[in-house]
């Protein structure tokens, strides 16, 4: 039998924690639990310590993905099942994914609804992340970004130098295991609200967000995106050829802008394709 290792990265969560824990032990009495401190000023340690849960402490903050990455490396079972420390998934919900993926998916992950997005900010920007993973992968993407996901350890394990510090973690995960051929299942779930204050700040990760659209592109296949934009840019020169040499009678340097803008837009795809596919290469 499968042996499970629960990973739950915290930062100052001592208050979710606190009933969390013994919640999760009597859900899933048999799993190895890991809570990833990263870098908390709060009494995390000490409520790990009396709920018998062992906590792997960083002395400052490295951010969520690196505590996914630490707590993975740390977890002895065959299936991993990552979820946020915050009180927002339900430990009961962790049988219905595991009996997922038990139907031979490689990665079971859970599906929030609208209700349970965190704001309409959060919800609209998700709903934009879902409909281009889908478009790029061919498979429906139910939730891109969810923090709540059953895999099996030997296959995350792969994709552990390609997850980001930051937040972006399920989002560089879900892309890998597509690009991969490893089967991937969403589970709908509801999400509570969190316990505390939430460390995700709008303005500082607008950007980020942003970026998550173009590592979605990056990290399954590169030319789905640089080829439209390629396709842009020389039909933009073909236009502006068009209206210059009706109304000038001549070529102008914006045109042939538009133009070696295309090639070199394309080329880049080129060259980003070939580094994706060194980059999920496995040595036989």
């Amino acid at each position: 039998m499968d042996r499970i290792s629960i990973v739950l990265p915290a930062k100052n969560e001592a208050a979710a924690l606190k009933t969390l824990l013994p919640r999760l032990r009597a859900a899933q009495p048999d799993a190895e639990i890991i809570v990833v401190d990263d870098g908390s000023t709060d009494d995390t340690r000490e409520i790990c310590a009396a709920a018998g849960v062992q906590c792997q402490s960083s002395p400052y903050s490295m951010g969520n993905g690196a505590a996914i990455k630490r707590g993975a490396r740390a977890a002895t079972g065959d299936i991993l099942v990552f979820m946020d420390g915050d009180g927002q998934h339900d430990p009961a919900d962790i049988a219905r994914l595991l009996a997922r993926l038990a139907e031979g998916y490689d990665m079971v992950v859970g599906a929030r609804d609208w209700g349970s997005q965190a704001g309409v900010g959060r919800g609209v920007a998700n709903t934009i992340y879902n409909w281009l993973a889908t478009r790029m992968t061919g498979h429906v993407v139910a939730d891109l970004t969810s923090g709540f996901r059953a895999v099996r350890a030997s296959r995350f394990r792969e994709f552990l130098h390609l997850l980001p510090n930051g937040f972006s973690y399920p989002t560089t995960s879900t892309m890998a295991f597509f690009r991969s051929a490893y089967p991937v299942a969403y589970l709908p779930i509801k999400a509570a609200q969190r316990i505390g204050k939430s460390h995700i700040k709008p303005l500082r990760d607008g950007m980020r967000f942003l970026l998550i659209i173009f590592k979605i592109a990056t990290l399954y296949s590169p030319l789905k995106l640089f080829v439209p934009a390629s396709v842009v840019f020389f039909l933009l020169g073909c236009l502006n050829y068009a209206w210059t040499f009706i109304h000038e009678g001549r070529l102008t340097n914006m045109s042939t802008l538009l133009w070696s803008a295309a090639v070199i837009v394309f080329l880049i795809g080129l060259v980003s394709e070939q580094i994706t596919a060194l980059t999920y290469r496995r040595d036989a």
